[in-house]
């Protein structure tokens, strides 16, 4: 069940944020992690309290470098 703890006359609900895998973030999942805060506070919200902030940030890490480096490869050939 759910914990409660007494203010005054209210019970508070007692929050957890669910344990997730710690999984390396790079600079793009830094610098998306930089937008969610700033820009979408309800989106960094949930996924922090749902427990998958981290997947997502490592998530959008891996996109973004295999981006820049089909990038990069396609410089070098131009």
């Amino acid at each position: 069940g759910e914990k409660y703890k007494r203010k005054g006359f209210f019970l508070i609900r007692c929050l957890t944020v669910p344990a997730e895998e710690e999984q390396a973030i790079g600079i793009w999942g830094q610098r998306h992690l930089d937008y969610l805060k700033q820009y979408r506070k309800v989106t960094y919200t949930n996924l922090l309290t749902s427990g998958r902030l981290n997947a997502y940030l490592a998530d959008i890490n891996r996109q973004a470098q295999e981006r820049f480096e089909r990038l990069i490869e396609g410089m070098k050939q131009a």
